[in-house]
This record gives C-alpha cells, sequence and structure tokens, in this order.
C-alpha cells in the first residue's frame, strides 16, 4: 500500500464531491485537513479512512489497496475497517513496548557504564 496511491484515490474523492471544501462538508472535517493529507503535509490516517467509509460509504479495500468496488455493497466492508482499527492497535502498542524496552536499554548501558568506570 503506498501513500501516493491511496491519495490518487482521495483525489478521486474529492472531485466525485466537488472539491475539498465539500468533501470536508460531508465528513465534516476541516478543509486545510483534506488539502494537509493531498499535499502530503500530514498523514494519511484511519480516522480519514474510517469517515470516507462509514460516512460515505466507500469501500475500504478499494480506499487502501485500490481493489475491489469503490462503494461498500457488501457487509464484509464494515469487518474490513474493524480489522485494520484492531491491527492499528497492536501496532501502536507494540511500539510502546518497543519504546519503553529501548529506554530500559538505555539505563542499562548507562549502569554497566558507570560499573566500568568504578571498577577502574
Amino acid at each position: 500500500m503506498s501513500d501516493e496511491a491511496i491519495i490518487k484515490r482521495l483525489k478521486v474523492v474529492v472531485k466525485e464531491h466537488g472539491g475539498q471544501l465539500g468533501l470536508a462538508g460531508a465528513i465534516g472535517v476541516d478543509q486545510g485537513f483534506i488539502s494537509k493529507v493531498i499535499n502530503k503535509k500530514q498523514d494519511i490516517s484511519y480516522y480519514l479512512i474510517r469517515k470516507l467509509c462509514f460516512q460515505l460509504k466507500y469501500s475500504p479495500e478499494w480506499l487502501i489497496l485500490g481493489t475491489g468496488e469503490k462503494m461498500i455493497n457488501k457487509p464484509e466492508s464494515a469487518k474490513l475497517i474493524t480489522e485494520i482499527q484492531m491491527m492499528r492497535t497492536e501496532v501502536d502498542i507494540l511500539q510502546a513496548r518497543m519504546r519503553a524496552y529501548e529506554i530500559e536499554m538505555k539505563e542499562l548501558r548507562e549502569q554497566l557504564h558507570i560499573g566500568d568506570k568504578k571498577a577502574v
């Protein structure tokens, strides 16, 4: 999944809603938010994908992967959104654990370094 490909599909959605302002109004976000995503000044977020899928009925498979039908027409699409959300949560948890391990490793290295100086 490349952000460039998702942005290309987002531009299609923008056009279908009469521009950034029309899309922003349709999903309840600021037009500047849409602009930042399209101009790569802000990452594409689950928040935006979720709004496009739930409020406008775009298929997450089409938005994210570029495959399948553009519009939601089957219940499996809602399941895919839930799975994406669960995976995102798992990634966030793993990143937090990684940061905690990095801090712990830094502290251990500092303790070893201090111990080496005392031994000399």
